[in-house]
């Protein structure tokens, strides 16, 4: 799943690529809000191979489960403040006291199963570490091909490796890792790209070719 398809606007029905006024082509979702922009052109669809910014992205995407993209994004500041920039080690030994402040704050999404599931899963992600780890754990679900739209139609929301990480994910004890949350995390760490093939960003990630939706390298 794109954050188009968290509710985001379309550009009077487009549904393929919107030529900005820089002459670079974004999906409609990336085309307007400045915010939403810099995130297409500077993060979205990048590897993501640290422990870290892998955990804080898994909860990032639980958090969104419901509510558009943008909306975590403009939250982003405020959940880094809140969790202590997703330190795995920190937010593990948070306690109840730590979730019943959570839900005072403003800044964040004040949801007790979400803020609690942002504490489990920095626990889970300490006890992979016994393992191969967090990073080598997501990314072994790597699939061998990507999808190739042209048109936001055709970006499907979860994949047969989507739902493969998701189980996997809640045996090792995490959870707000459905299916279609994970597809979304894939394509924002670049497990997957999703850029639509006409895109400026199409290929950027390293990890895919350009056009034929095989691995690059």
């Amino acid at each position: 799943m794109t954050p188009a398809a968290a509710a985001q606007p379309r550009n009077e029905g487009v549904d393929g690529t919107v030529l900005g006024d820089d002459g670079l082509a974004r999906p409609p979702w990336a085309a307007v809000d400045p915010l939403l922009r810099e995130y297409y052109d500077a993060e979205w669809g990048l590897p993501v191979r640290d422990e870290q910014g892998l955990y804080e992205r898994i909860c990032l995407e639980g958090f969104q489960a419901g509510l558009s993209w943008a909306t975590i994004l403009r939250k982003r500041p405020a959940f880094r403040q809140a969790f202590l920039d997703f330190h795995p080690d920190a937010v593990a030994a948070f306690t109840e006291a730590d979730v019943e402040r959570l839900l005072l704050d403003p800044g964040i999404v004040r949801n007790r199963l979400k803020i609690r599931a942002a504490i489990t899963n920095a626990q889970a992600t300490i006890a992979l570490r016994e393992r191969e780890g967090l990073v080598d754990f997501v990314w072994q679900f790597q699939p061998r091909t990507t999808p190739q739209p042209v048109t936001h139609a055709e970006i499907p929301t979860q994949s047969p490796e989507s739902v493969a990480l998701s189980k996997a994910l809640r045996k090792q004890g995490f959870s707000f890792v459905g299916p279609t949350t994970m597809f979304a995390l894939m394509e924002a760490i670049g497990m997957v790209d999703t850029h639509l093939l006409d895109s400026h960003r199409r290929g950027s990630s390293g990890v895919w070719t350009g056009l034929t939706g095989r691995p690059a390298g």
